[in-house]
């Protein structure tokens, strides 16, 4: 195994069972990002407060650009421009075909023209409404219109919800591969409600555990053996708003220490650099991000147990979970797509990559390898 690495894992303290809350709480996280603070959000109902609680970080914006999905605007769009507006915004709503197509240049450039036409101002501000490709578009449209504008996240999937809305990073694909044009922008808030939640079908729920599931891997193992005693979407969602919180407090806790992904950050993808793989393999048509994720970590830790730093029990503990949650524990893929997903990962450097492994369960760590000693490794298993 080559040498140089960096790990982590700690724990939040995270030891109580999840349990369902009588009523709902509101949750807080603060970002300290130095110049760059704001707040996390989460409780149920909270979709409809979203104007008053823009105001409050948005108090010179006269206009608010709503970008939402073919998907969410119909479920959602409404309420939170009812609740804009009666907090005195001028409310425009932008929706784009729900799917990761949607997430290219093309789209790009056409919400910046429709942004100009609205008439924003760099005082001004974009609101992200719907799951990861919602939130990637809007946020790099924000990042780049006018030098960078204000933008707020609201996270309708819970993908979005517990990883993508949370560290600032927006992106688009490119036709060589995922997430390849982008750029680091932090929101000026994230208001999560998870009572949007109930109207995710069972496939795009379980997308978003896969996330949720690797934060025990890589960061709490106390966090991971309680949602493997869950079990089901139905017993997490009783304890939606502490799951939520576990999870953007943990991801939040990792940004802090390296908001742009040189060193620490880089654990937040474990799992991702052979996902990566699987999504483009199949043209990002047959299997979700999350799905691709899910087989990844199955993967990973089985490089691990065969390079000596992962305990052998530890793929098998994965492999359950992800089973539980309907998610796939292996996805064929070829040795050709394992090498042009392996070229393209923005963890390498050079002939090198930083491949993220699980000394042990709760424990991540990023070890620095050849591409090429990484392509023996994916052959042997």
């Amino acid at each position: 195994m080559v040498g140089e690495s960096e790990s982590c894992g700690k724990s939040f303290g995270f030891a109580c069972a999840l349990l369902p809350r009588k009523g709902s709480v509101m949750n807080r996280l603060n970002v300290a990002l130095p110049g760059r603070e704001y707040e996390i959000l989460i409780e149920r109902g909270l979709l409809d407060a979203v104007g008053k609680r823009c105001r409050v970080v948005l108090m010179r914006a006269t206009r608010i650009a709503l970008v939402t999905d073919s998907t969410v605007g119909p479920l959602y769009a409404q309420r939170v421009v009812d609740s804009l507006e009666a907090a005195r915004f001028q409310v425009k709503v932008f929706t784009i075909p729900a799917g990761e197509s949607s997430k290219n240049p093309e789209m790009l450039a056409w919400l910046w023209e429709e942004l100009m036409a609205f008439g924003l101002t760099r005082t001004d501000a974009v609101v992200a409404l719907g799951g990861g490709v919602v939130g990637d578009l809007a946020g790099f449209a924000a990042a780049t219109i006018l030098r960078g504008i204000d933008y707020v996240q609201i996270p309708t999937t819970l993908l979005a919800q517990v990883d993508s809305s949370v560290g600032g990073k927006v992106a688009v694909d490119l036709q060589a591969g995922k997430n390849l044009a982008g750029a680091f922008w932090q929101p000026r808030m994230v208001v999560i409600d998870p009572d949007v939640l109930e109207t995710l079908p069972d496939p795009v729920f379980a997308d978003g555990m896969a996330e949720v599931i690797k934060y025990g891997c890589i960061w709490d193992a106390e966090f991971f053996d309680m949602l493997d005693q869950c079990g089901s979407r139905e017993r997490v969602m009783a304890a939606i708003e502490q799951v939520i919180h576990i999870c953007c407090a943990i991801k939040a806790e990792v940004v802090l220490q390296d908001e742009h992904d040189r060193g620490l950050r880089m654990i937040l993808n474990f799992g991702h650099t052979l996902g990566h793989a699987y999504e483009k393999a199949y043209h990002y048509e047959t299997y979700t991000h999350g799905q691709a994720v899910a087989a990844g970590m199955c993967r990973a830790a089985e490089i691990g147990v065969h390079m000596g730093v992962t305990p052998a029990e530890v793929p098998g503990k994965i492999q359950s979970i992800v089973k539980k949650f309907g998610l796939p524990d292996a996805i064929p893929c070829t040795q050709a797509d394992y090498e042009e997903a392996v070229g393209l990962d923005k963890k390498g450097q050079g002939g090198d990559i930083s491949v993220i492994l699980l000394p042990e369960l709760g424990k991540a760590e990023a070890v620095r390898l050849k591409k090429s000693e990484l392509m023996e490794q994916i052959k042997a298993l």
